[in-house]
């Protein structure tokens, strides 16, 4: 014997709910929106507690990462050594930006300077990236978004701690013995970390709304490069230039960086042009710690406010 299923009534709801709304019905019956966004405390406890998640997945990225070269993991050490081979073949040899440094120092100073921006420069880009590339992983399992700009950063400052051990070798071959001022490396570089998470955030909110900006941060980066002093000393260039513009160069986060740890690793390198006891500018470092707790927060919540879009079409 057939059966003949109901009709599902769609109507309007009657009884104590009549006249009721959508959003007065979701509050009584204590519905929620589904990926809505949480309060800042609230996102911020629930990304601590995926902390684990986040080193893990930033560890198993950088081991796939060259998981396809012959050379495997070396390849984190030898890509910025050849970028410093280049760059000393151009400007060290050609240009003779060399020739005003002490002997054999100017090679040190280099490799501090490329090591330190392409940290920057790496965490800019693949946090551009960040959304756009991870959108099945987004769309397939909730967790706080912000995860993934801050492992692609942790990817990075991984891949410069390895990078470390042969800057250090190359300082030392340079003759600089260490000293107290590499004590000071460390939370130079912690300070970096953070300004290169709060920017990597918000370029990944950035690069979730335009696509396009991944094909216009390599030509940026390579001017802040260029206007950073990675390759030669700007302050041999800067009393030249126009008050506002000596300013700028500063102020710039991508020089007071590099400043703070090429004096870390040698007073010497920092400026060639003190004597090697010259102590390091004290609003150098106010300049580092301004720029990274900002920028840091400034990126945290931009990135936040637009929690509940990420992922979707």
């Amino acid at each position: 014997m057939s059966t003949v299923s109901e009709p599902v009534s769609l109507s309007a709801p009657r009884g104590a709910d009549a006249g009721l709304t959508p959003q007065q019905l979701a509050a009584k019956y204590g519905l929620a929106v589904s990926g809505a966004r949480p309060g800042l405390f609230a996102y911020t406890k629930q990304l601590w507690a995926r902390r684990h998640f986040i080193w893990a997945f930033a560890t198993a990225r950088l081991v796939a990462q060259y998981t396809d070269a012959k050379l495997g993991q070396l390849w984190q050490v030898v890509t910025p050594l050849l970028n410093c081979g280049v760059f000393y073949l151009v400007f060290g040899i050609i240009l003779q930006n060399k020739n005003g440094f002490p002997p054999n120092t100017y090679i040190a100073w280099l490799c501090v300077g490329v090591f330190i921006f392409q940290f920057t420069q790496n965490a800019v880009q693949s946090g551009t990236r960040a959304i756009s590339d991870n959108l099945g992983l987004i769309r397939a399992l909730h967790f706080p978004r912000a995860s993934l700009p801050i492992a692609f950063t942790v990817i990075q400052l991984q891949q410069l701690l390895i990078s470390t051990v042969v800057l250090v070798v190359t300082v030392l071959a340079a003759g600089i013995a260490p000293g107290r001022t590499w004590l000071l490396i460390v939370p130079a570089l912690l300070l970096q970390t953070l300004f290169n998470t709060g920017i990597s955030l918000i370029m990944a909110r950035i690069g979730a709304k335009t696509s396009d900006i991944s094909q216009l941060i390599p030509f940026v980066m390579r001017a802040w490069m260029f206007l950073s002093g990675v390759m030669f000393s700007i302050q041999d260039q800067v009393h030249r230039w126009p008050k506002y513009v000596q300013v700028i160069c500063e102020i710039n986060p991508a020089s007071v960086y590099m400043n703070l740890l090429r004096h870390a690793f040698a007073p010497i390198i920092y400026n060639k042009h003190l004597p090697v006891h010259q102590s390091l500018p004290p609003h150098q470092w106010t300049y580092g710690i301004a720029w990274a707790v900002g920028i840091f927060v400034i990126g945290y919540v931009f990135f936040w406010k637009a929690e509940e879009e990420y992922g979707r079409g």
